[in-house]
């Protein structure tokens, strides 16, 4: 998938995945040695992990005017294992593992992504999810995906997320000085 020839209205997107989670919030059915991104949960997921849909999802934009190129999955030297296993269950697949010694977050694992997709002169759009979602309207999801990867090709930054109800620290804060309501 990543040698696509593209034509001129076509962009060139690597997804990231995100996948170095610890586990600790869905026990005892996730735990330290197996994170909840590799679990296969019943809610729509038939027989993929969290993991495999954060994959399929990015992917499933690709299309004549996007190319789904290289997926660069970042991860912790503790679950290459799991992580390679499950990717080796995935047809057709194309991906780089970027192992990170030990978690230090989403900024070191985004650069580490970003360096990696633009080796060798390439500037693609990033699109980045963690893998530990479950997104049940896929179709709708799909939709806002191809609505961010037509903005962002104007060199925009999109980020697509779920209004909050109430504040969470757990979650952070994204504060703009202009938002777009689209």
């Amino acid at each position: 998938m990543s040698d696509i020839t593209l034509d001129a209205h076509s962009v060139q997107i690597s997804p990231v995945i995100l996948c170095g989670g610890s586990g600790t919030r869905l026990w005892p059915l996730s735990r330290a040695g197996f994170p909840k991104q590799f679990l296969v949960l019943s809610a729509g997921g038939g027989n993929q992990s969290l993991f495999q849909q954060a994959i399929e999802r990015v992917r499933s934009v690709n299309d004549s005017s996007i190319a789904v190129g290289n997926a660069l999955i970042v991860t912790n030297e503790e679950h290459r294992f799991l992580a390679l296993d499950q990717l080796r269950e995935m047809k057709d697949l194309q991906a780089t593992l970027l192992l990170e010694p030990s978690g230090r977050n989403t900024a070191p694992a985004l650069t580490i992504a970003a360096l990696q997709a633009i080796e060798g002169g390439k500037d693609p759009i990033l699109v980045v999810t963690p893998a530990d979602q479950t997104i049940t309207h896929k179709d709708a999801f799909s939709k806002a995906l191809h609505k961010a990867i037509t903005v962002a090709k104007t060199g925009s930054i999109v980020i697509l997320g779920i209004a909050p109800t109430a504040p969470e620290t757990g979650y952070g804060y994204i504060k703009t000085s202009n938002t777009r309501d689209s």
